[in-house]
C-alpha cells in the first residue's frame, strides 16, 4: 500500500533519497554531489555552531580578564592557543560535513557526541588561561577530534574513490590525538614547544590527506556555513561589549565616554559584518584546480577572521573597565584591545576575501590604508569610535566600488 497523502509522500521520497545518500547497508557513508542544488546548512550544523559559541565566548571573556590585569601578552597567546583548538574542530567537522552528511542515525549521534565535546573543551578554558591547567580541554578536544576519525572510518569502507583520504585523515588525527595527550605528561617548559610543533602537525593532515584525492565539498554549502559562524561571532562580540556597558553604567561612572564606547562599538560590528558580506565565498571556491589550491588559504586564513572577531568583544569590554577604572591596565594596551582585532579583521578578509576577487585597485588599497588607520585610533580618547568611522568609511568605499562596476556592467550588457 502507498502513502495516503501528500505529507507520507513526501516523507516516503525524503527518505528513499536519504538511504541513496547514505548507501547500503545502513552505516555506509557516500560523497554528496558538490554540484547539489540548494544545498543549505542543517539544523544540525546549525545546532552545533551554537553550541561551539559556548567555547568562543569562554576564550572571549578569558582574554579580557587577562587585558585588564594587565597580561595582554601571556593572554593573547593562550587565547591564539585555545581558540586554534575550537576554530579547529570546528573548521574540520564543517568540511567533512560538506562533503558526507547521509544524516542517519549514527552521524547524527557521532555529531552529538562531537558537541558533548565542544562543552568540554568549554568548560576547561577558564583553567587553561589561569592556571596553564590543560587537562580539561585537551579531554574536549580528543572527543572531538577522535570521533570525527570514526567518521572517517565510515568513509573508508563506504567510498572505494576517496579511501586513501579518508584512510589519511584517520590516521593523522588520531596520531595528533595521541600526542595532545602526550603533552599533559610533559614538564611545563617542554609544553609550548610540543603544542607549537602539534599544531603544524594539525594544520599538514588536510593537505597531507587530499593530496590523496578531493573530498566532494561543496562551495556555497561551505561559504555558508563560514559565513554563519562569523555571524555567530560578531553576535557573540556584540554580547559581550553589551554586558560591560551595562554592568559599566549600572555604576554610575563617565556616562559620556560609555556612551561613545558603545556607540563607536556597535558602529565598528556593523561595517566589519558589512565589509565580510560585501564579496560572494563561492565564486573564489568554485570547483576548479586553482580553487582547490585558494580553498587552503581562504579556510586557513579564517582562524585570523574568527579569532579576531571574538576577541574585538573582549576588547570592547576591556576598554568599558578602563573607563570605569576597574582595571589597571594602561589606556593604550585597553585601546589597541579595541584596534587591534578590527585591524587584523580587515586585512584578512582583504587578503583571502576581497584581493582574489580583483576588483577596483581603489578598493584593493582602502582596505590596508583603513586598517592602519584603526590601529592608530589605540592612542585617542576614544578609539571604538574612531575605528567605527573609519571602518564605515570604508564600507561607504566599497558600496560606491559596487555602484560603480554595476553601471559599468549595465551600459556594456545592456539592461
Amino acid at each position: 500500500m502507498g502513502p495516503e497523502n501528500d505529507e507520507e509522500r513526501h516523507d516516503a521520497e525524503r527518505a528513499a533519497e536519504g538511504g541513496l545518500r547514505s548507501g547500503s547497508p545502513a552505516l555506509s557513508l557516500r560523497g554528496r554531489d558538490p554540484r547539489e542544488a540548494h544545498r543549505t546548512a542543517t539544523t544540525l550544523e546549525c545546532f552545533f555552531d551554537l553550541c561551539f559559541v559556548i567555547a568562543v565566548a569562554q576564550a572571549s571573556a578569558c582574554l579580557n580578564t587577562a587585558v585588564t590585569s594587565g597580561h595582554w601578552l601571556t593572554g593573547a597567546l593562550r587565547f591564539a592557543l585555545a581558540f586554534f583548538t575550537i576554530w579547529w574542530a570546528w573548521m574540520n567537522f564543517t568540511w567533512f560535513a560538506s562533503a558526507y552528511d547521509p544524516d542517519d542515525v549514527p552521524y547524527r549521534l557521532t555529531v552529538l557526541v562531537q558537541i558533548a565535546g565542544s562543552l568540554i573543551l568549554a568548560a576547561g578554558v577558564p583553567s587553561a588561561f589561569e592556571e596553564g591547567d590543560l587537562r580539561v580541554v585537551t579531554l574536549g578536544y580528543v572527543v572531538l577530534r577522535t570521533t570525527l576519525t570514526t567518521l572517517w572510518l565510515r568513509v573508508a569502507r563506504s567510498d572505494p574513490p576517496r579511501r586513501r583520504t579518508a584512510l589519511r585523515f584517520a590516521t593523522g588525527v588520531t596520531s595528533c590525538q595521541v600526542g595532545w595527550l602526550g603533552v599533559l605528561f610533559l614538564p611545563v617548559p617542554a609544553r609550548l614547544p610540543a603544542i607549537i610543533a602539534l599544531i603544524v602537525a594539525e594544520v599538514c593532515v588536510p593537505v597531507w590527506a587530499q593530496s590523496a584525492g578531493m573530498t566532494p565539498w561543496h562551495p556555497h554549502h561551505i561559504a555558508e556555513r563560514y559565513g554563519l559562524f562569523v555571524l555567530i561571532v560578531l553576535g557573540e562580540s556584540v554580547a559581550a561589549a553589551a554586558a560591560a556597558v551595562r554592568g559599566a553604567l549600572n555604576r554610575d561612572h563617565d556616562t559620556a565616554a560609555l556612551y561613545l564606547l558603545a556607540a563607536g562599538g556597535l558602529l565598528l560590528v556593523f561595517a566589519l559584518w558589512w565589509l565580510y558580506f560585501a564579496r560572494p565565498a563561492h565564486t573564489l571556491l568554485a570547483t576548479s584546480h586553482q580553487a582547490h589550491r585558494r580553498r587552503f588559504t581562504w579556510a586557513y586564513g579564517h582562524y585570523l577572521i574568527l579569532a579576531s572577531a571574538a576577541a574585538e568583544g573582549a576588547g570592547l569590554a576591556a576598554y568599558a573597565q578602563l573607563i570605569t577604572g576597574r582595571t589597571g591596565a594602561p589606556p593604550l594596551s585597553a585601546g589597541g584591545a579595541v584596534t587591534v582585532p578590527a585591524a587584523v579583521f580587515l586585512i584578512t578578509v582583504w587578503a583571502v576575501h576581497v584581493r582574489p576577487h580583483r576588483r577596483s585597485r581603489v578598493e584593493q588599497l582602502a582596505f590596508p590604508a583603513v586598517a592602519v588607520a584603526v590601529l592608530m585610533a589605540a592612542r585617542s580618547p576614544a578609539p571604538a569610535l574612531l575605528a567605527a568611522l573609519a571602518a564605515a568609511a570604508l564600507v561607504v568605499v566599497v558600496t560606491l566600488v559596487d555602484r560603480a562596476e554595476r553601471a559599468e556592467r549595465v551600459r556594456r550588457e545592456g539592461p
